[in-house]
């Protein structure tokens, strides 16, 4: 006898009926209710394939929220999170690099024009004339 054990306990959900777990029960009803609905009001004005499809398309948001998860979490939550970072609270990110060689440069430059010294002394620690090719 070999019995199924989830690798992360999180991830466990109860079967309630035919293998499904309770919300994805309860979607799957809603999704047929729906298309049921769909059919009987639409059977007047649209042939058997067009109807066909416009009960799948009216399905399908319903099965999606019942079955869909991604990155843990349900479908509702993933589209009350994108609505929260795409509309908003939209960022336009952008990188700004500095570049450390060109600003101890530009600093050693700077202190020659003016004639400043940093230390009493001729020689310090972190000369940075031997380094930049300005000189």
């Amino acid at each position: 006898m070999e019995v199924k054990i989830n690798r992360e306990i999180r991830e466990y959900t109860e079967s309630i009926f035919f293998g499904l777990s309770i919300r994805q029960f309860i979607f799957s009803i809603c999704a047929c209710i729906i298309a049921v609905i769909l059919y009987f009001i639409l059977r007047p004005y649209f042939g058997i394939e067009t109807l066909s499809w416009v009960c799948i398309l009216g399905a399908v948001p319903f099965a999606v929220l019942g079955f869909v998860r991604y990155n843990g979490m349900t479908a509702e939550k993933f589209i009350v999170a994108w609505i929260k970072s795409e509309i908003l609270t939209p960022k336009k990110l952008t990188f700004k690099p500095i570049n450390f060689y060109d600003e101890l440069c530009k600093n050693k430059m700077e202190d020659k024009k003016s004639g400043r010294r940093l230390f009493k002394n001729n020689r310090s620690s972190n000369d940075n004339s031997k380094i930049c090719k300005k000189d």
